[in-house]
């Protein structure tokens, strides 16, 4: 078969995994876009809505770095399968909360699912692809999947903004337990996706016996077996770049809102430029996973990680007025995803074992939300009228350590024949 063809048979697995990106970004938005309908409905003071909000972030973050521990205790594709049910646990209880503290247990525990999923399921992608090309494609497919997550909670956030009490909320959160059902169940009784762990499973023994080397699991590969400067020098590459790409991203994804309410936009032009922007960057993505697999994406990366740091030193030099703003967050959310996410989990599962991916991806995400949780205390002084020229320029520095990353990950794939340009 072609490779079109391969890509074409595993896409349904893809689809899949993607609904847990669909999860992960729809808990985050779900609960961002419908925090103050909590609040009005259970009568939350403003601390505890504080406390809501950190805690799903450290949660998935947790939950990231538990993956690894997860998937070797119960094994990658029983994880695979049972998250998506630890998520419905999690909103069902976020769904039928009297109180604030129900509320924050529910959203701990969905918090917890979802931040394990992603990581186990782009590992399950990259398991039972047949080869790296058709695991590169279909893992940065997978991006999609989050930009669509996002457009779901913010849709449905707003068709049940005029209703009473918590009611619209508990309908959104019941929305993405619907959803995470229906991946549970396809996840747990397709045929076809058995059909796929088992070859997949067949392929990794073979390759296996083949290096005549007995595997190294988890976060081990880092500092033990014949491989360990490759691995952690990709790990050192990849880490840099993402957390350093990801407090940019997560700023812009919390506060892109605030930053134009903040140069005297309104809340409903604020809103309607978000869903327009994050359209722009559902293009950007869409385009980057057709190329993800080829030498093309390299070039892709150098464009994308310019144009990042053009729109953050243009936000620097230019006026505080609104349109300005605007066009530049407009070129970042280009830049950002077709040299972002969709690049650094293509990177994560091509350049550790398979039987590390997801220990090794899990921390690289954990970590980096802790760190994104932290920022976000500090993040609405930095972006106020008085502070955002400074704040771009360090983004701008950001921008650039990250693109010194990036380009050492790459260097490092050809040197270790990872990736060919042909």
């Amino acid at each position: 078969m072609t490779e079109k063809e391969l890509v074409a048979k595993y896409r349904p697995l893809a689809t899949a995994a993607g609904l847990g990106s669909i999860l992960g970004s729809g808990i985050i938005v779900g609960l961002s876009a419908t925090i103050t309908v909590w609040q009005q409905g259970l009568r939350m003071t403003n601390q505890q809505v504080g406390i809501i909000s950190a805690a799903l972030t450290f949660a998935i973050a947790i939950g990231g770095m538990l993956s690894g521990p997860i998937s070797k205790t119960f094994g990658l594709i029983r994880s695979f399968n049972w998250l998506n049910l630890v998520y419905v646990l999690g909103t069902c209880i976020c769904i039928f909360a009297p109180s604030y503290l129900i509320l924050l247990l529910g959203v701990v525990i969905t918090g917890l699912a979802s931040g394990a999923d992603l990581p186990i399921s782009l590992t399950v992608v990259s398991h039972d692809s047949p080869n790296e090309k058709v695991s590169a494609s279909l893992v940065s497919s997978t991006q999609i999947y989050w930009q669509i997550g996002i457009f779901i909670s913010y849709i449905c956030s707003f068709v049940v903004s005029k209703m009473s009490g918590a009611t619209g909320a508990r309908i959104v959160f019941a929305i993405l337990a619907l959803i995470a059902a229906m991946a549970w169940l396809w996840r747990t009784f397709s045929p076809k996706f058995r059909a796929f762990h088992e070859a997949g499973a067949q392929r990794v023994a073979q390759a296996e016996k083949a290096d005549d080397q007995v595997a190294v699991s988890g976060m081990k590969v880092l500092f033990a077996g014949q491989n360990k400067k490759q691995y952690l020098g990709f790990f050192i590459g990849i880490f840099v770049f993402y957390i350093c790409w990801n407090l940019l991203a997560n700023t812009f994804g919390q506060f892109q809102t605030f930053t134009l309410v903040q140069a005297h936009a309104s809340q409903t032009f604020a809103t309607g430029a978000g869903i327009v922007l994050n359209f722009v960057g559902l293009i950007a993505v869409t385009l980057f996973s057709t190329v993800a697999s080829s030498p093309n994406r390299n070039r892709f990366f150098w464009i994308g990680m310019i144009v990042q740091a053009a729109a953050m030193f243009g936000l620097a030099i230019s006026s505080h007025a609104l349109w300005p703003i605007v066009i530049a967050i407009g070129c970042y959310n280009i830049g950002n995803n077709i040299a972002g996410e969709a690049i650094y989990k293509v990177w994560t599962q091509e350049s550790f074992p398979v039987e590390a991916r997801a220990a090794v991806q899990g921390v690289m995400n954990g970590v980096s939300r802790f760190a994104c949780g932290l920022f976000a205390f500090v993040t609405p002084a930095l972006v106020v009228p008085s502070a955002i020229r400074y704040t771009m320029f360090a983004f701008t520095g950001l921008v650039i350590v990250a693109f010194i990353a990036g380009l050492v990950v790459i260097r490092l794939q050809k040197k270790y024949g990872i990736v060919q340009d042909k």
